[in-house]
């Protein structure tokens, strides 16, 4: 069966059943929940838990490991400490596991903090099914590995190769 949003495979975004996926949403906003616990229905995701509190979607990430965590980023929810949590809490389950930051906050210096905390994919609010799923595709096609620094774990923040600094500090893949 297809899972891809009509029209998208012709478009460019692969065909994946993530059917299987266990997917965690922390979002603050009942109708943006309902919202998307609808479109995961449509790609047939049965395993779905969703919280609008960061320590409760904590507790339900420790109960149960997710394959992939979307976390609202708002003035009442901050979605990046979650993230923070996510990636350092020694109680974490799975500090890799991919989180895609949601959030109508899309300026450059929010992006940039959202990265800098560890995340995996970004999605600016308003979503709709297909920006979901390329976000969830962008996350299985572009498996970037973790890097740890004295600041930074996270995914490793650099999407270009080559290019950029080219002094004697540079990092090398």
């Amino acid at each position: 069966m297809n899972m891809v949003p009509a029209g998208d495979q012709a478009r460019g975004l692969p065909s994946y059943d993530i059917s299987g996926l266990n997917i965690l949403i922390l979002e603050k906003q009942r109708l943006m929940r309902n919202l998307m616990k609808q479109v995961f229905r449509e790609f047939n995701v049965s395993n779905l838990s969703m919280s609008a509190n960061p320590h409760e979607a904590f507790e339900l990430l420790c109960q149960v490991p997710p394959d992939i965590i979307l976390s609202d980023w708002t003035y009442d929810l901050d979605g990046v400490e979650f993230l923070k949590q996510v990636r350092n809490d020694p109680l974490t389950p799975n500090p890799f596991v991919p989180v895609i930051v949601v959030t109508a906050q899309s300026e450059l210096h929010h992006v940039v903090k959202a990265r800098d905390a560890g995340m995996t994919e970004f999605l600016r609010k308003p979503v709709s099914a297909r920006t979901i799923y390329s976000r969830i595709c962008a996350v299985i096609d572009a498996n970037r590995p973790f890097v740890r620094t004295g600041h930074f774990f996270g995914p490793d923040r650099r999407r270009k190769r080559g290019g950029g600094h080219q002094g004697p500090d540079r990092r090398v893949p």
